[in-house]
């Protein structure tokens, strides 16, 4: 992935921010010698240096780990696109504005341990529910045991993170702040998210 030093996060903690609100993504395990990866998309948890999942046990992904136990959790969203005449301030020819997508993006490169135990699979589905499902009442993963032999588990180890927040941090201030007023206008799916980004990374110097 190609990321510009004004696409680059301010921060440590900044991609963790973003990976933790998505929740959602996509395995990819290369395996080995193989054409095309296997890809899963999956919800997960980031739980700390860990990525905490489950899967099927017919899931495909399982042959690609265990030939090869790095894989790469690629996370995207908060996209908004931005029409080439917002790119325009002042007396510029919105005609000539160039059209882009703001996103962000998160490629956690990882090593794989599967979980085939039932305590360790009930403590990975017990820390997704507490994220997902806090206080509601459920019951805990443990009274389902004899259902617990269709899944595995994963603990993802991350080893290496790149993350991109690609929000005009190319541009001056004044460009940037226009497409947030219009971003605010428009009031779109993603729309709301792409313009936190922009403004925060603004105020951050970014």
């Amino acid at each position: 992935m190609l990321v510009h030093p004004w696409d680059a996060a301010v921060d440590p903690d900044e991609w963790r921010e973003f990976v933790a609100a998505q929740g959602f993504g996509h395995l990819i395990a290369p395996g080995r010698d193989r054409e095309v990866p296997v890809v899963v998309p999956t919800q997960f948890l980031l739980d700390g240096e860990e990525v905490l999942l489950h899967l099927a046990r017919p899931n495909p992904v399982w042959r690609a780990i265990e030939e090869n136990s790095t894989v790469v959790l690629a996370v995207a969203g908060d996209w908004a696109y931005v029409p080439g005449s917002w790119k325009a301030i002042g007396d510029e020819d919105p005609a000539v504005g160039i059209p882009t997508t703001y996103y962000a993006a998160a490629q956690l490169r990882c090593v794989a341990r599967v979980i085939d135990d039932i305590d360790g699979k009930v403590a990975i589905l017990r820390r997704q529910l507490a994220a997902t499902e806090p206080a509601s009442g459920i019951a805990d993963p443990s009274v389902h045991e004899r259902r617990l032999s269709g899944i595995r588990g994963l603990r993802l180890a991350v080893t290496e993170v790149t993350a991109k927040f690609k929000y005009g941090g190319n541009v001056d201030r004044p460009h940037r702040e226009a497409v947030a007023d219009r971003l605010a206008a428009r009031n779109g799916a993603g729309d709301a998210a792409a313009r936190r980004h922009l403004l925060r990374r603004l105020e951050a110097g970014h």
